[in-house]
């Protein structure tokens, strides 16, 4: 007798996963204040050289890595998601976390939770606006360890905006299985109805420390609506 399907879980990160506040008040003050010195030591490698040439490209007046640095600089303060920025970003964290100078900090609710449905067979997958360089390394350094091996996909917006449903549909085909099979987890109530529309089923990630402000009622745009993952029992 065959097995039954274990449904696929795809989790987003902020919000999630982990507080909002990690990215927002931790890692993007610490690539701000690491650019200077990491594009002074490593302007001169090609795959750095390339980056700062794409910025420099697309603002053409730019002529020295002082302006480059400036306006990278910018785009932190406004969550920009630009490509070549979220490239060095990552860099500049591996480094960091590298050097013991962070952890990634989980809610407590959320290792116990992946450990025990990696166990029963579940596969697990991410996607997150962050870059899937990012994600592997905040779940291989976070407070709860190494989590990395248990997630067996890693998704970014190259696969698309994570409020279009044609996202979910690529993600649906890259993962192989019916989108009926696959429950995504996200703070986003707009990333959810994406993922519904793309045939998902979902669950809408409330938490306190996040939103103090229960999100009840015709707010959950019909989503289960849970506070914890431990609240979460996959088929």
């Amino acid at each position: 007798m065959k097995s039954p399907i274990k449904t696929t879980i795809l989790t987003d990160i902020e919000g999630t996963t982990s507080s909002i506040s990690f990215v927002k008040d931790v890692l993007f003050p610490y690539a701000r204040e690491r650019l200077p010195a990491f594009v002074a030591a490593h302007g001169d490698e090609p795959q750095v050289r390339a980056l700062l040439d794409q910025v420099a490209t697309e603002h053409g007046t730019m002529c020295d890595d002082r302006m480059i640095v400036e306006t990278l600089q910018g785009w932190i303060d406004e969550d920009r998601k630009h490509t070549a920025l979220k490239t060095l970003q990552g860099m500049i964290w591996s480094a960091g976390y590298a050097h013991g100078d962070f952890t990634a900090p989980l809610y407590p609710d959320v290792a116990p939770a992946l450990r025990s449905w990696h166990a029963q067979g579940h596969p697990l997958a991410v996607y997150s606006s962050g870059s899937v360089p990012a994600q592997q390394l905040l779940f291989s350094h976070s407070d709860a360890g190494d989590l990395a091996p248990l997630f067996s996909h890693y998704f970014d917006t190259e696969v698309g905006h994570k409020r279009d449903a044609g996202s979910y549909r690529v993600i649906v085909e890259r993962l192989g299985r019916p989108p009926q099979d696959i429950v995504f987890l996200s703070d986003v109530v707009e990333e959810l109805d994406a993922a519904r529309e793309a045939g998902m089923r979902t669950v809408l990630l409330d938490r306190r420390e996040d939103y103090p402000q229960p999100r009840l009622g015709d707010a959950t745009h019909g989503h289960v609506r849970v506070e914890s993952f431990s609240a979460i029992h996959p088929h």
